[in-house]
C-alpha cells in the first residue's frame, strides 16, 4: 500500500486524476492548507493540494522570481510553464507568505510574456487573515461565500449547504483515520516510518478523497508492523516539504520520525469541523485555528506549546528544523524554537536546503549523521547504570 501511495506522492498526476478526468469532472489545484477542501468537495469538484516537485529546470521561473526567493513557489510556477498541471480546471491561490503571494502574479505575467497557456480558466485569490479574532473569523466567512460566488459562477454549478454539511461529516471521518495513522507514529516502537506516514499524507492530498479513504482504511485494518525499534526518534519542524525523499534521508538505518509539523501534513494535532455550528462560520473557525504556521501573527508561544507537547507524547529525542533558503517565516521561527528547546534540554538541529530535488543531500547526510551520532551517545549516557 505505501508503495502505492509514494508513487502517487511523488508524481504531479496519476491514474486516479485521469480517471477522473476522463469521466468530465473538475479538478481544481490550491497553495495552502488554509483552504478548506469541504467546499469543492460538495460541489463535486476534486480538490488538488499543488506540488512543486520533480521539476527539470527553473528556466521560467528564475526569470520571473529572481534568484533571491524561495524555490517552492518558483517550483510551482515552473510546472505551469512546461504545462505538468494542464489538467487543473482552476487555481486558488493563498497569500501565505510574500513569496507565495508573488506566484499570483508571476503566473498571470508569465502568460503573457511567454504566450504560455499556463493560467487555468478558473483563478482566484483567497485571502486569509492573519490573526485570530471575531472579527478575522467573519471576514474569513465573506471570503470563503465570495469564493462560493465565484466558482458556481464559473462552472454554472449549484450550491448547497446540506451538501456541505456531508463534505463537513466526511472530512471528519478521513480526520479521524489519520489521526490513527499519525498515532502509529508515536508508538513504542512505532508501526510506522516517517517517511511511510507523509508519503500516505501527501498522496492523499492528490487522489479522489474517497478512494483515497478507503485505501487508508484498508491499509489500517491490515498493518503489518516494521522493526523500527532501537532507532533514535526524531521530529521535524519547519517550512513546507511533500519530499518523502527527505524523510528517508533523514531516516536512514537510524532514526525515525515520529512527529512533524510540515504543511502537507496533519500538523501536530487533528482539528475536527464542528458539525453542529453554521457550515461556512464552522470551517473559518477550524481553518483559521490551525494556526501552527509562522504566517499567524503571535501565536509564537501557542505554537511551541504544541511542539513540546508533541515532544514529550512521541518520546522524541532530537528536533530537525529545517527551512528552505530564503523561508522568512520558518527561518526565523526556527531560530526561536532552538533556543527555547535547546534550554528545556531538547537537542535541534537546523538544516537550511533547497526545496525539490536534494541537491545538497551529500551535505545534509553528513549533518544528519552527525545529529543523530550526538543523540545515540546522549542515550547510552543516559541509560548507563
Amino acid at each position: 500500500m505505501f508503495d502505492e501511495f509514494r508513487q502517487i506522492a511523488q508524481s504531479i498526476s496519476n491514474e486516479y486524476i485521469q480517471n477522473e478526468k476522463k469521466k468530465g469532472s473538475l479538478c481544481i489545484g490550491y497553495t495552502c492548507s488554509y483552504f478548506p477542501e469541504e467546499i469543492l468537495h460538495s460541489l463535486g469538484i476534486l480538490p488538488y493540494r499543488i506540488k512543486g516537485i520533480n521539476v527539470s529546470s527553473l528556466s521560467v521561473a528564475d526569470a520571473a522570481f529572481g534568484p533571491f526567493i524561495c524555490s517552492h513557489p518558483k517550483c510551482l510556477l515552473q510546472h505551469f510553464a512546461d504545462g505538468d498541471y494542464s489538467f487543473l480546471d482552476g487555481i486558488i491561490v493563498t497569500p501565505g507568505c510574500d513569496s507565495m503571494r508573488r506566484i499570483d502574479e508571476c503566473i498571470r505575467k508569465t502568460a503573457v510574456n511567454l504566450d504560455l497557456p499556463v493560467v487555468p480558466p478558473f483563478f482566484f485569490h483567497y485571502a486569509v487573515p492573519h490573526k485570530i479574532t471575531e472579527y478575522s473569523i467573519k471576514w474569513l466567512v465573506e471570503e470563503l461565500q465570495r469564493f462560493i460566488d465565484e466558482v458556481t459562477k464559473h462552472f454554472s454549478l449549484s450550491f448547497s449547504y446540506d451538501a456541505l454539511k456531508q463534505s463537513i461529516r466526511f472530512y471528519n471521518q478521513l480526520r479521524a483515520k489519520i489521526e490513527k495513522l499519525n498515532s502509529l507514529r508515536m508508538e513504542q516502537p512505532p508501526a510506522v516510518s516517517g517517511a511511510d506516514a507523509v508519503a500516505a499524507f501527501v498522496a492523499g492530498l492528490s487522489m479522489p478523497r474517497e478512494i483515497f479513504l478507503q485505501k487508508l482504511d484498508a491499509f489500517l485494518s491490515h498493518l503489518e508492523t516494521q522493526p523500527y525499534n532501537n532507532r533514535v526518534r526524531l521530529m521535524l519542524i519547519g517550512s513546507a516539504n511533500d519530499d518523502v525523499e527527505l524523510l528517508s534521508l533523514i531516516e536512514n538505518d537510524n532514526a525515525v520520525v515520529v512527529a512533524d509539523t510540515l504543511c502537507y501534513g496533519p500538523r501536530l494535532e487533528i482539528d475536527y469541523v464542528d458539525e453542529v455550528d453554521e457550515p461556512l462560520h464552522a470551517l473559518a473557525v477550524r481553518y483559521l485555528n490551525h494556526s501552527h504556521c509562522p504566517r499567524m501573527y503571535g501565536g509564537y508561544k501557542e505554537r511551541k506549546a504544541k511542539v513540546v507537547e508533541a515532544i514529550a507524547k512521541a518520546r522524541v529525542d532530537g528536533v530537525i528544523l529545517q527551512n528552505i533558503r530564503f523561508c522568512d517565516l520558518h527561518g526565523a521561527e526556527n531560530g526561536l524554537l532552538e533556543r527555547d528547546l535547546e534550554q528545556m534540554g531538547v537537542p535541534c538541529l537546523r538544516l537550511e536546503r533547497e526545496y525539490g530535488p536534494l541537491a545538497d543531500y551529500e551535505r545534509m547526510r553528513m549533518r544528519i549523521d552527525a545529529f543523530i551520532e550526538r543523540m545515540e551517545v546522549r542515550r547510552y549516557v543516559c541509560d548507563r547504570p
